[in-house]
């Protein structure tokens, strides 16, 4: 049977890219399932998407944010009655368990709820003017055209992330959904179309980042990029953006580390770190990559988490005893399998797993085995560079000071996880470690839409998804109204 056809969405209108050219959608835990076949689109199709978000834009920018913010209403409500035909969708073209894809798809409707609730918290600030008669204050404004490269591990929640507070702050978007993942957003965006979005306030244009999501940062019409992928690939985003002064946000990479100390909650620590590493098979930016156990319970945290490990069920996410889906493509099992080796010939020891499964219920996917490796040492390439994978390391300290020091001397900053009973080693914790994100007494991944969301070195340039996301899709406008009929000289007419 024939896959289905998808098109770019441009202007309210479903367009076939101008290069004639298609991608197909697979399903990584069964290549003989097309999920669809997306447009492979190039330059010319970005130019025409912009084009039609600067011409919604005009419009768009004057509907008052509370009307924008109905919209969302809408769109959660929507999303709550399609959830589970969006999630089983997902787990077909993504492969992570139907439980995931279910809170992926809730997590974009609980972005909407909060999002939609600040188009009436759109607040600027009035201050008193140091001149008589002289009234001061400070608006956001719209930023204008904003383009969004989205990445394929949560196809729905980060577009969510991206497009809603854009849109309600009143900005017109092109976004480009990952290759491998584009069906997701396609279902976001035909439900903000179903809530009542006017055409061209939101468009797609899906295809391969050389081709589509490089003209995306370079069109001069663009404003703004939102990128979540890889630090290396960000930064060729940041350098191309940077030739027209685009603002850019940048969420990139991220190597966790979770901390359990003597006094820890053994259990709750294992049950932390088996979901932290292997949830989403490791293809999250906040998986547990890194567990680092002192050593007084080193041997039995070692013990025990490698036989849970090697007893999870990989499979199709949609069977539901299935605990560890596929990975997303051959590229990244390629990038497990180097690692392990690149692991093992510096000195590590491989305690489970570490290859790809390729056998029986296997065979007609990209699945790897969920991966421990022990001895290793925070120089070692596999404790300072991200897999993306179900490939966790672990690292013995003998105190809590080595434990912080260790966490921090990576490039990346995104995520971190302290297990203990000791409310002091907690504070310090919170405020010693280098990361946008810090978990006590649970593992490096479960973050909430309303908190900010991001990290510092190579994880991120500043800005933050969540809270403090309107302070990228904003700008701000200071406005002063005199009202004195005189000419006033602000700094000259009031000095002594």
């Amino acid at each position: 049977m024939a896959s289905k056809l998808y098109h770019n969405l441009i202007g309210g209108q479903w367009l076939p890219s101008v290069s004639g050219q298609t991608l197909k959608n697979v399903n990584p835990a069964d290549h003989s399932d097309i999920v669809g076949e997306f447009p492979s689109s190039n330059a010319a199709d970005v130019a025409l998407a912009v084009a039609a978000a600067k011409k919604a834009f005009a419009t768009w920018r004057l509907v008052p944010a509370p009307k924008r913010a109905e919209i969302l209403f809408r769109a959660a409500a929507l999303l709550a009655e399609r959830k589970e035909q969006y999630a089983r969708e997902m787990t077909r073209e993504m492969g992570k368990v139907l439980a995931e894809t279910r809170g992926d798809v809730q997590e974009a409707i609980d972005e909407a709820y909060y999002v939609a609730g600040e188009g009436r918290r759109l607040f600027g600030v009035t201050t008193p003017s140091e001149l008589a008669n002289k009234f001061a204050m400070s608006v956001r404004m719209p930023v204008g055209v904003i383009g969004m490269i989205a990445p394929w591990n949560f196809p729905m929640a980060i577009p969510s992330w991206k497009l809603f507070p854009a849109l309600i702050a009143g900005n017109t978007c092109v976004i480009k959904p990952a290759e491998d993942t584009p069906l997701s957003t396609y279902n976001l965006v035909q439900t903000l179309i179903d809530a009542g979005l006017p055409a061209g306030v939101v468009n797609i244009v899906s295809g391969y980042g050389p081709q589509a999501g490089a003209p995306l940062v370079e069109h001069p019409d663009v404003r703004a990029i939102s990128f979540t992928g890889s630090s290396a690939t960000g930064s060729l985003v940041a350098q191309r953006a940077a030739a027209t002064f685009k603002a850019v946000s940048l969420e990139m990479g991220g190597k966790n580390a979770m901390i359990v100390m003597d006094d820890a909650n053994l259990e709750l620590a294992l049950e932390g770190a088996l979901w932290g590493s292997f949830g989403t098979t490791g293809q999250r930016c906040t998986a547990t990559s890194r567990i680092l156990l002192h050593e007084a319970i080193a041997a039995e945290f070692t013990q025990k988490i490698v036989a849970r490990a090697a007893a999870l069920k990989v499979g199709n996410g949609l069977d539901p005893a299935v605990e560890v889906g596929p990975q997303i493509n051959a590229q990244q099992i390629a990038t497990s399998t180097e690692y392990v080796a690149i692991a093992l010939a510096e000195g590590a020891k491989l305690l489970t797993g570490g290859t790809p499964l390729t056998d029986g219920p296997h065979a007609n996917g990209t699945f790897f085995a969920p991966t421990v490796l022990g001895s290793v040492t925070p120089d070692m390439r596999i404790a300072r560079e991200e897999v993306f994978g179900p490939v966790v390391s672990l690292i013995t300290f003998s105190s809590f000071e080595e434990a912080i020091e260790i966490a921090n001397s990576i490039d990346y900053g995104l995520s971190t996880s302290l297990y203990t009973k000791d409310i002091n080693r907690a504070f310090s914790a919170i405020r010693d470690l280098e990361s946008g994100i810090t978990y006590i007494n649970a593992p490096t991944i479960g973050a909430e839409v309303h908190l900010p969301f991001g990290g510092v070195k190579r994880t991120g340039n500043g800005h933050r998804e969540g809270l403090g996301s309107l302070d990228f899709y904003t700008t701000w406008k200071s406005v002063y109204v005199d009202h004195s009929d005189t000419l006033q000289r602000a700094q000259i007419d009031n000095a002594e």
